[in-house]
């Protein structure tokens, strides 16, 4: 029996492959493949925060949109089917397309790992998954701050912006926050599944010692200024992202703002902004920014043709395995009524 066959710790059930084919190593890029897939979850926020649909096949993807009935008091002996009776519920549609096929790749040289004394192969995983996560959490919060500049269109209503005031001030956020709860409540937006999701600066502000927002009254013991935590405040979970202060850049009046994507958020409804919310398309000058967001899951939806995957295939001319994750997804503008933008000057 020969000796000099060694046991390969990559190589899936044992079997013999061409080594050229990197066949050795089966068992390690799958390994690559779950990290990116862990980092995606762990960096993404806004995803789950939308009204997500998944398709097999085609472009795009179709929302119904419906009213609400009436109601009217029956006078006994007439019919329930009376003009007077009949609810007449509208009706309406959201068309989201999907946006062109998002991808993160890397080329790790062979003479590269054989020469590191540390694993590349996480480390790139690690980014990789991180850089589709913040695209997907940028282009969700541009989607929802659309939806709260969008007017009524019916039987959908219309879109609220809220002007919080100074947040030097944390008692304008608190107060922006029970605004945010009050206008929900007065557009019969669901309670369950509200959030409010803001930059960590305005997040750690509602912890401070001497703030309201932690009190047991107001926040039902869901607040933890040593862990640096809070659930929720007047009924909206509170979710932190840098990216809320991310995203002027990703959007201006022209029609399709970025290549790639095929939903115009801004540009057909004439809400466009020029990549630093100072002024409208209607020519209307703001000098806010955007503080927060907050609503339901309703007011924006997520189209999924294709969910996270990974890829990976060894090169033999260059020497090197590319590794790639990628994803298509495509988001829009559903129901404007369940989205607020709270600004900050």
């Amino acid at each position: 029996m020969p000796i000099n066959i060694p046991t390969r710790a990559g190589q899936a059930g044992g079997t013999t492959r061409d080594a050229a084919a990197n066949g050795d190593s089966d068992l390690f890029l799958k390994l690559f493949s779950g990290e990116i897939l862990t980092r995606f979850a762990e960096y993404n926020v806004m995803k789950d925060l939308t009204m997500v649909r998944s398709i097999s096949s085609g472009k795009s993807a179709q929302f119904p949109v419906t009213g609400v009935a009436e109601a009217a008091y029956h006078v006994p002996g007439e019919s329930v089917i009376s003009a007077t009776k009949l609810s007449n519920i509208q009706h309406n549609e959201k068309v989201i397309h999907i946006d062109d096929l998002l991808v993160s790749s890397v080329l790790i040289a062979n003479i590269d790992e054989l020469r590191n004394h540390y694993d590349l192969r996480s480390i790139y995983a690690d980014e990789l998954g991180k850089a589709l996560a913040n695209t997907c959490d940028k282009n969700i919060i541009k989607t929802f701050i659309a939806a709260a500049r969008t007017g009524a269109d019916a039987p959908a209503l219309a879109g609220t912006t809220i002007d919080g005031g100074d947040f030097s001030n944390v008692a304008n956020i608190i107060t922006a926050l029970f605004n945010c709860a009050a206008t929900l409540d007065e557009k019969d937006v669901p309670s369950e599944g509200r959030f409010a999701v803001m930059s960590p600066t305005e997040y750690y502000k509602l912890l401070t010692s001497d703030n309201v927002a932690i009190s047991k009254d107001t926040t039902n013991g869901s607040a933890d200024a040593a862990k640096g935590t809070i659930v929720e405040v007047a009924g909206l979970r509170l979710y932190k992202s840098n990216h809320i202060k991310d995203v002027d850049g990703l959007a201006d009046d022209s029609a399709i703002t970025t290549a790639g994507e095929n939903n115009d958020v801004f540009g057909s409804s004439g809400i466009g902004y020029n990549g630093n919310f100072a002024s409208f398309s209607d020519g209307t000058t703001y000098a806010k920014g955007c503080g927060f967001i907050a609503g339901h899951g309703s007011a924006v939806g997520t189209v999924k043709l294709l969910d996270l995957a990974t890829e990976s295939d060894y090169l033999v001319e260059r020497q090197a395995t590319l590794f790639a994750a990628k994803y298509a997804m495509g988001h829009g503008v559903l129901r404007p009524e369940s989205a607020i933008e709270v600004q900050t000057s």
